[in-house]
């Protein structure tokens, strides 16, 4: 797959903002005492002719962005109620291109474009079938293992610009807010592991600035910066955005919280999340994460929320057929996801899950995830994912493939109902990989219910290996654009591929 930019395409980027600096932008050279952006630029949930443009100020002040050769879009004032971030989103952006953009920060009252700048890249979805690649993974700053000193501080993100993707999948545990980061820890090698502190992440987050620290935190490194400012994120949540495990209802039983409550908790960080992720302003108002990105014919990913409305966790066991309601996914979304895969015309659906549905995931001595571990028929939550696999052969939906992280290694599955106690669906591949920058564990076991074959891991020696001894990982997906072809990467911290398989469109 060639360069997805051409020299010549950056060199025209800078050409249009020369041009804008006649009518409006300036240089960073700019006066201090005016408003300065903080912890970067970022895209997300970007579509054939719109995308999302995320910044924050150290004040209040106007946000401006800059595409040249579109227009200069006018944004909110940023202040204090928002922690001085904000967005913007863009319209009327010309489908398949590379386009730079700009976000100037001016005084609160600005009508024109003038103050300190930072310049991003996003590239819009093709409206014909055109390669694409994109890359997937999760897990940020979990197990005490933050920004490092020594290692440039997140250096997965370097890699991954490297690869250039279209998009990135952010498979959700965004932040640890139930993860302090508090000090320097020796390994069993006798090396030192040294955190950069930070006082918000001194201990676990309770209040709404607590948990705004904690995003803070992740976005103060630079490759981190670099990546978002070139790279459209496309985000999910999961547990640690709020508190390990958790789930509606749920009173924490840990004497390090003072409020016990989750649904407090959760508003409080729901919040923060939101005001640090460049979603969309309907995603934000709505309270409602699971959605579909369109990106070209090729390709629809639909992003599940498996947190918001999942009944409480329990030794899983509960009997009485498949069925859409309750489970993991509430009743609500798990049929619009059935309804909406039906509904695409993408040659490829991607379903990007939270959590796997085949790894049994321990909470105590209940279930976290899907997998209950127990052979023979669905049970607890799997009776949702039967139903929604059995939807899916019996609608004939096509080329769907699941994509998750969570687990903290890398693995590839395949699903065969030859091989399964639930017969009633197609073969499909689920591929997991993570972490970004977190202590990594595995392998969990498989659950035979939906016959999972691991056809590859990618495990630490021990569990919680900190990233200075490496097992981090992501995913990357390429589409070729002729021939449809669907190749799945598994990336070790370097970016180097572990394993690959190509599968082809039916």
């Amino acid at each position: 797959m060639p360069p997805l930019v051409s020299r010549r395409g950056i060199l025209r980027g800078a050409a249009g903002f020369a041009g804008l600096s006649t009518t409006g932008a300036v240089s960073n050279l700019v006066r201090r005492d005016r408003p300065q952006l903080t912890h970067g630029v970022q895209s997300g949930d970007v579509t054939a002719g719109s995308a999302v443009v995320w910044t924050r100020s150290d004040r209040p002040a106007r946000m401006f962005v800059q595409v040249p050769g579109v227009r200069t879009f006018r944004g909110p004032v940023l202040t204090a109620k928002s922690d001085f971030t904000g967005r913007v989103e863009l319209s009327g952006l010309p489908a398949g291109e590379s386009l730079d953009y700009r976000v100037v920060l001016a005084d609160p009252d600005a009508h024109r474009a003038e103050g300190a700048h930072a310049d991003g890249l996003l590239r819009t979805a093709p409206r014909r079938a055109r390669d694409v690649r994109f890359l997937w993974s999760g897990d940020q700053s979990g197990q005490g293992w933050g920004r490092n000193p020594d290692l440039g501080g997140f250096p997965i993100y370097r890699a991954m610009l490297r690869r250039d993707p279209h998009f990135f999948l952010h498979s959700g545990d965004s932040i640890y807010a139930d993860g302090p980061i508090t000090g320097d820890v020796t390994l069993p090698d006798g090396r030192v592991y040294r955190n950069v502190l930070e006082e918000a992440k001194s201990h676990v987050a309770e209040t709404l600035d607590d948990f705004r620290g904690a995003h803070r935190y992740n976005l103060g490194d630079d490759g981190m910066r670099a990546f978002l400012a070139r790279t459209p994120m496309v985000c999910q949540w999961d547990d640690h955005e709020v508190s390990n495990n958790w789930y509606p209802g749920e009173i924490l039983d840990d004497s390090r919280y003072t409020e016990k409550d989750i649904d407090v908790l959760k508003v409080r960080a729901y919040r923060a999340w939101t005001e640090y992720q460049p979603l969309s302003t309907r995603t934000v108002r709505e309270h409602q994460i699971y959605r579909k990105v369109s990106y070209g014919p090729l390709l629809d990913v639909f992003i599940l929320d498996m947190r918001t409305y999942r009944n409480d966790n329990t030794a899983g066991l509960e009997d009485g057929g498949i069925s859409p309601d309750g489970g993991i996914l509430g009743t609500e979304q798990a049929r619009w996801l059935v309804r909406s895969l039906a509904a695409s015309k993408a040659t490829w659906k991607v379903i990007q899950a939270d959590m796997p549905i085949g790894l049994v995931v321990p909470d105590g001595e209940a279930i976290e995830a899907v997998a209950q571990g127990k052979p023979g028929g669905p049970l607890g939550r799997e009776r949702q994912i039967a139903w929604i696999l059995r939807e899916i052969k019996r609608r004939r939906i096509g080329n769907t493939v699941w994509l998750t992280a969570d687990v903290h290694y890398t693995a590839a599955h395949h699903y065969d109902p030859a091989r399964a106690a639930f017969q009633d669906f197609e073969p499909f591949w689920e591929f997991v990989s993570g972490p970004l920058h977190a202590g990594a564990f595995g392998p969990n076991d498989l659950d035979p219910t939906f016959g999972p074959q691991q056809v590859f891991a990618a495990t630490p020696p021990r569990a919680n290996t900190s990233p200075l001894e490496g097992s981090q990982f992501f995913g990357e997906v390429q589409i070729d654009g002729d021939s449809r072809a669907f190749t799945v990467h598994l990336r070790d911290l370097d970016g180097t591929s572990l394993w690959s398989r190509t599968l082809q469109a039916a």
